[in-house]
């Protein structure tokens, strides 16, 4: 049981550094990400300094959150079409024009529940 214990401990260690590292490389590398996280603390500056309900402030924050996955996501399939082929090919082109609309729809829905809270 002990040695189970350690080696889970020991597994959610490696995924934690793995993790930071690819937080710390997009962060290096990708100025959409370090502007995302920006609108994002001036988002959640605004959603706990407005009189909102617990559930919208939770909306928003998560919402925040999924912008930047949907942005982390978006950088990890721009730098595998990049290595693997510098060939410019449309399937690639689609594959990063996608990624960048997942990141824009995401954005989009936290624009709307902002306008939904805010208007009512």
């Amino acid at each position: 049981m002990l040695a189970w214990i350690g080696a889970e401990l020991r597994r959610l260690g490696n995924t934690a550094r793995w993790s930071w590292q690819g937080w710390c490389a997009a962060w290096a590398g990708e100025k959409s990400l370090r502007q995302w996280v920006i609108v994002n603390v001036l988002s959640a500056l605004l959603a706990v300094t407005l009189d909102l309900t617990p559930g919208e402030r939770a909306l928003i924050l998560a919402l925040g959150l999924l912008i930047l996955v949907a942005e982390l996501i978006n950088t990890a399939i721009e730098e595998t079409v990049d290595y693997i082929s510098t060939i410019q090919d449309p399937r690639a082109g689609r594959a990063k024009d996608c990624g960048s609309a997942a990141v824009a729809v995401t954005a989009i829905a936290g624009g709307v529940a902002w306008l939904v809270i805010l208007i009512g």
